[in-house]
């Protein structure tokens, strides 16, 4: 029986090139989450259709198969093309292939679509970068089912004491250092609680908080990216060393 998808919202977080003149898109649908399909003749010179498959525009696509790749049968996007550029634009970047890399296939997460369009919306503007991308990063932890609690310790269920040291566990949370806390001095695992309460607050603009909250979720997500390094985040420090 073919499934059909019409006029989903949708942003492309990857494509490639697919037999002679076609594409290969992974989407991001509001209702179904992560969606490969083949966009046929996408790679024509005057095709319409690849003129439309850009990262970080806002979609309508109606989708068909049978099989879990689909077909794009159509694709309606707007008028007005906004591009990310610099550091945005590698953040975008980075985004994408978080989701790449960690959503399953035709698996739904609304809220975490919503999540990823306020993101990109904060990138087209003026928003504080570290802070879209800290709390993108949280709350994609938190879909996927491997967030933390940031309130209480993960050993004895007290509220964090902002005066305390705590060391992180990834999809555990914070245990509370116990005797010397200089013994722990220098391991990457080691918060102070006032940093951690931090994250409950829409993260804080200072720029200590800040390191630590991107420490933080670095160590969190690396625990299910894996040893492969993300593509993004090599090409973004390559462009700074130019």
């Amino acid at each position: 029986m073919t499934t059909r998808i019409d006029l989903q919202p949708a942003y492309v977080l990857h494509t490639q090139p697919f037999q002679n003149t076609s594409l290969l898109v992974d989407f991001f649908c509001l209702d179904h989450g992560r969606i490969r399909a083949v966009a046929k003749g996408a790679r024509r010179p005057k095709s319409r259709t690849r003129a439309l498959l850009q990262p970080f525009q806002p979609l309508l696509v109606t989708l068909a198969g049978r099989a879990e790749l689909k077909t794009l049968t159509a694709v309606e996007g707007s008028v007005n093309v906004f591009n990310l550029q610099g550091t945005r634009l590698f953040s975008g970047m980075y985004l994408n292939e978080l989701l790449v890399r960690l959503l399953l296939f035709n698996e739904g997460h609304p809220e975490l679509y919503q999540s990823y369009q306020q993101a990109i919306i904060g990138l087209h503007g003026d928003r504080d970068l570290q802070q879209i991308l800290r709390c993108f990063e949280l709350e994609l932890l938190d879909a996927l089912g491997y967030g933390f609690n940031r309130e209480d310790d993960c050993t004895t269920g007290q509220p964090i004491d902002p005066d305390a040291l705590y060391l992180f566990h990834p999809d555990v949370g914070f245990e509370r250092v116990a005797g010397h806390a200089e013994a722990h001095v220098g391991n990457p695992a080691l918060f102070s609680g006032s940093d951690i309460l931090s994250l409950g607050s829409n993260l804080s603009d200072d720029r200590v908080v800040s390191n630590a909250a991107r420490r933080l979720t670095r160590m969190a997500l690396q625990a299910h990216l894996g040893d492969k390094p993300l593509v993004s985040r090599e090409l973004f420090l390559k462009q700074r060393e130019s």
